[in-house]
């Protein structure tokens, strides 16, 4: 499973993926930091996803670019990343776009959004927490994790 966590403590755990954006999905303003690099950029957003996320949303991210990629298996404790739509200006840089983050990596994003800025998970926008200017956020991998329960139907007991 995917964390992410604000810098006040709020934190949302993601079974398939987090999403970091504005609320309305246009133009999201943040400074994303990755294994010692950052830029500023803007965006349609954010994903981070896990295993079990990226058969969805980032799968289709991952074809419509045509990445020669691996994706994160279900089980693996591993997550993949992509902007949305990273656009180039002379403020915003669209370098980093994608990667793969180990459990002992994050990926941090700050926001520089005024208002309408969110962070949710598995397409719950209902449930965000807020990530307005000022704001960041740390994704990574969780050290809990779901386990799956199958009841025994060999068993005659009822």
């Amino acid at each position: 499973m995917a964390v992410a966590e604000r810098e006040d403590g709020q934190r949302l755990l993601a079974l398939n993926e987090v999403f970091v954006g504005h609320q309305s999905h246009q133009s999201a303003r943040y400074r994303l930091v990755v294994e010692g690099r950052e830029e500023r950029q803007s965006s349609s957003g954010v994903i981070c996803a896990t295993g079990t996320g990226s058969t969805g949303w980032v799968r289709s991210i991952v074809e419509q670019r045509d990445l020669e990629l691996t994706l994160p298996r279900p089980e693996e404790p591993r997550l993949a990343w992509f902007v949305r739509e990273p656009f180039p200006s002379v403020y915003t840089g669209t370098n980093l776009d994608w990667g793969l983050l180990e459990p002992d990596h994050a990926l941090v994003i700050r926001s520089e959004m005024g208002r309408g800025g969110v962070i949710f998970a598995d397409g719950i926008e209902t449930d965000h927490v807020e990530f307005l200017d000022g704001h960041t956020v740390r994704i990574g991998v969780t050290p809990e994790a779901l386990n799956l329960v199958v009841p025994d139907i060999k068993s005659n007991a009822r």
